[in-house]
C-alpha cells in the first residue's frame, strides 16, 4: 500500500536531531514558557516575515484567540459577522461561534477551492466586521483582492493559514496578509509537531500582546489576571521539534510540488478535474485534491490497487449536526465540492517509482 502520508518515514529523515532537541529540552528544567519557545517564536516570526508570532496549543485556539482578543480590545462584539468559506474545515468556523459571533458561509472559488471576491463582496452586511479566509489544501486564497474589499469596508482580516506554511504572492507569505493569522502544527501539516501545536503571527503589537496574556490564564505576571484567559501554551518539546523542522520546510516543499508537477502532467484521465496551479510559489500541496462525480467508486478502485486517499472533507460545516441551524441553507458549489473531491497521494518522503504507480493506475480508471 501506498500510504497517503508516512508521518513516521518523514520525522525518521530527522531523528538525531528531533532526539537532541528533546535532550536539550529534558536537560534545562524548564519545559513551559522557556527558551525553547521564545526561540521558536521569534524563527518562525522571520520565516513569516512578520513582528509577532506567538505559539499556542494548537491551530484552532490560535483561531480562537485572535477573535477572543479582538472582543478585548473593542473592535469586535457578540453577534457580529465574519465571512467564511463554505467548504473549510469546520475549525474555522468554531473558532467564530465559540466568541458568540456569526458565521456567514461563503460560496468559494469552483476551481481554487478559495474565497471568492466578488461572492465575498456580495454577503457583506453592516454587521460584516471579519474575513476569515482559508488558504484551503495549501493555495493562498487571493489576498490582494480580499485585502483592498477589507479596507474599502473597514474590516479585519484573520487568515486561516492552517494548510498552507510558505505559500506567498510575489514573496509576502502566508500569515503576513491580514491583520493576524492562525497556524496549525497537527502532525500531519507541512510543518508538523510531533503531537498538537499552534501559532499566531501579526504585525500589531497591541494584538500580540493581549493573546500572550489570554494564552496564559489571561495573565501578564504571575497570579495577576487581566482577562478571564485560558491555558493554551506551545511547549518547550514541541517548540523545539518545530525548530528543527522549520530548517526543512522549503526543503520538503519543493518535493511536494515536484510529485504535483507529476500528477499535473502525467495524470490524463478525463474523468479527474486536476487542481489548478500556475506553477508560482502560491501552492505549498499541503494536499493534491482531484474532483470526479465517480469520488467513491475511484477509492473503493485506488483502495484495492494499493493507493491509500483521503476525503477533505466528506461532509460541510453548514451541514454538520453541530450547526443545525444552518442544515437548510443551500450552498450548490461547496456542497458538490464535498460530494466529489479526494486527495492523492502526496508525502515528501515518496519514491518516485510510489508516484508513478499512483498515475498509473488512476490512468487506468474508468467509471
Amino acid at each position: 500500500m501506498i500510504n497517503f502520508l508516512n508521518l513516521q518515514a518523514i520525522n525518521n529523515q530527522y531523528q538525531k536531531e528531533l532526539k537532541e532537541a528533546c535532550v536539550r529540552v529534558i536537560d534545562s528544567g524548564w519545559y513551559i514558557m522557556g527558551n525553547e519557545l521564545e526561540a521558536f517564536e521569534r524563527e518562525f516570526a522571520e520565516y513569516c516575515g512578520v513582528k509577532h508570532a506567538i505559539g499556542v496549543a494548537n491551530g484552532l485556539d490560535a483561531l480562537t484567540l485572535v477573535i477572543r482578543a479582538w472582543k478585548e480590545l473593542g473592535k469586535l462584539k457578540a453577534g457580529d459577522e465574519i465571512i467564511v468559506p463554505a467548504n473549510t474545515y469546520i475549525a474555522s468556523v468554531l473558532a467564530i461561534t465559540e466568541n458568540d459571533l456569526i458565521p456567514v458561509f461563503v460560496e468559494p472559488n469552483a476551481t481554487t477551492y478559495n474565497l471568492c471576491p466578488i461572492n465575498v463582496r456580495s454577503e457583506i452586511t453592516e454587521k460584516t466586521k471579519a474575513i476569515l479566509p482559508v488558504h484551503l489544501y495549501g493555495l493562498i486564497s487571493p489576498m490582494p483582492e480580499l485585502m483592498e474589499i477589507a479596507k474599502e469596508y473597514d474590516l479585519l482580516v484573520l487568515e486561516d493559514c492552517a494548510q498552507a506554511h510558505g505559500a506567498n504572492i510575489d514573496g509576502k507569505k502566508v500569515g503576513n496578509w491580514g491583520n493576524a493569522a492562525g497556524f496549525s502544527f497537527y502532525p500531519g501539516k507541512n510543518l508538523g509537531a510531533l503531537g498538537d501545536a499552534g501559532a499566531i503571527t501579526t504585525n500589531n503589537d497591541e494584538l500580540a500582546q493581549t493573546v500572550k496574556a489570554l494564552r496564559n490564564y489571561g495573565s501578564y505576571k504571575k497570579y495577576e489576571n487581566l482577562y478571564q484567559g485560558v491555558n493554551s501554551r506551545l511547549d518547550e518539546i514541541q517548540a523545539a521539534m518545530l525548530r528543527v523542522k522549520l530548517g526543512y520546510l522549503d526543503q520538503e516543499t519543493t518535493r511536494r510540488r515536484d510529485i504535483a508537477n507529476c500528477y499535473r502532467s502525467e495524470i490524463i484521465n478525463p474523468l479527474i478535474q486536476l487542481p489548478k496551479w500556475d506553477n508560482d510559489d502560491n501552492h505549498v500541496f499541503h494536499l493534491f485534491v482531484i474532483q470526479t462525480p465517480y469520488r467513491d467508486k475511484l477509492q473503493q478502485y485506488l483502495t484495492e490497487n494499493g493507493v491509500q486517499t483521503v476525503i477533505h472533507y466528506p461532509i460541510p460545516p453548514h451541514k454538520q449536526p453541530a450547526y443545525a441551524q444552518w442544515n437548510k441553507e443551500s450552498l450548490p458549489i461547496t456542497e458538490k465540492i464535498h460530494q466529489q473531491v479526494l486527495s492523492l497521494p502526496i508525502d515528501p518522503t515518496m519514491t518516485q517509482q510510489q508516484v508513478d504507480i499512483v498515475i498509473k493506475v488512476i490512468n487506468q480508471y474508468h467509471s
